[in-house]
């Protein structure tokens, strides 16, 4: 399957969660005829049928064992290349899932998963329940990825309360090139996390250096800190029908500049930052350079953080437009240095 771009054709991919399902069906299936397919079919949660090839077939005393290896396409995914592995056991009645090597643990509310169970989210539990249907009888589905304890500090993971290892995702089992879904996803998540410890603030930061100025000038803990990225529409919109107390934004001049202008994706290809509203808030013996400028950082250059400022009042305009009074908010610009040049509140 492809996605057509300006640029190239990129490939899709299949989720954690599609894998993990045709392991699965691969491993039950050899438990129940004594041979593993390979490749092995499965249904998506729309109806596709795909295939998946496997990388391990084991069998032992009333169990058996397959793994995928996850494509994840030209998606540019931490567990692209992991293996993802089933091993099962047969069970008179019902499924249980267990979290073998490499997959988390839930320990904290909020998320869809109760605590204490293994970090694998609904759909995917339901497409390997169906798979179980489909031979009658019950089973114990352990799922593992090796190195997936590694890979999983290169995700969120820790701040949603999964520790251990990564979650086993999906909704649809298809990865879409660079999709905003997952992402926005991950902050619904930890939005929701935040709501059920009862964090009374969380902050939004378009990057690293933002983050950690913001988290060090309120003394917030890690939970309480989202994901943002460019996706500050992700953040406001679900807090507005989610709402936690209060809210901080905080991010670069550009970043800032565009969501005072209104946008809700901050990232470079879908929005851009306009020299033409900013040259008109500043002095007037300015201004034709501000409108000429090539980008973000020289307007601040020539305006000095008295436009900063303005910004991020503005920003904070846009903010409790779409949070509708339902938390109270405020905005910081940070600077490359990582210091506080702004703060609309």
């Amino acid at each position: 399957m492809e996605v057509e771009t300006q640029e190239k054709a990129l490939r899709r991919g299949w989720t954690t969660g599609a894998c993990a399902t045709a392991a699965t069906k691969a491993a039950l299936t050899a438990l129940v005829t004594g041979a593993f397919p390979d490749p092995v079919e499965i249904i998506l949660p729309k109806g596709q049928r795909v295939s998946f090839a496997l990388a391990l077939e084991e069998r032992g005393d009333g169990y058996a064992r397959a793994g995928v290896i996850k494509d994840a396409g030209d998606d540019p995914d931490v567990t692209h290349g992991a293996m993802i592995i089933a091993t099962v056991r047969r069970r008179e009645r019902g499924v249980v899932f267990r979290a073998g090597e490499g997959v988390g643990t839930v320990t904290k509310p909020g998320l869809p998963i109760a605590v204490g169970e293994a970090a694998i989210n609904p759909v995917p539990r339901a497409m390997m329940e169906a798979v179980v249907a489909e031979f009658g009888g019950g089973a114990e589905i352990e799922i593992s990825v090796p190195n997936g304890k590694e890979l999983a500090l290169k995700t969120w993971n820790g701040r949603l309360g999964i520790v251990g290892g990564l979650s086993i995702l999906g909704t649809t089992g298809i990865v879409n090139p660079f999709s905003c879904a997952a992402w926005i996803a991950s902050i619904h998540r930890g939005i929701d996390v935040a709501r059920a410890c009862g964090f009374s603030h969380v902050a939004g930061c378009t990057g690293s250096t933002s983050e950690g100025a913001v988290q060090a000038h309120y003394g917030l803990p890690d939970e309480a800190m989202l994901d943002m990225g460019d996706f500050a529409g992700g953040v406001l919109k679900y807090l507005r029908v989610h709402p936690v107390p209060r809210v901080t934004i905080g991010g670069g001049f550009g970043k800032m500049v565009k969501l005072a202008q209104g946008h809700m994706d901050l990232h470079s290809r879908r929005s851009q930052v306009d020299f033409a509203w900013l040259a008109e808030r500043v002095p007037e013996v300015v201004r034709a350079r501000i409108a000429s400028a090539n980008t973000a950082l020289e307007v601040l250059e020539i305006a000095g953080n008295g436009l900063a400022q303005r910004v991020a009042d503005e920003a904070l305009v846009t903010v409790h437009s779409i949070l509708k009074g339902a938390s109270a908010a405020d905005v910081m610009i940070v600077d490359r240095g990582g210091k506080i040049i702004a703060h609309g509140r």
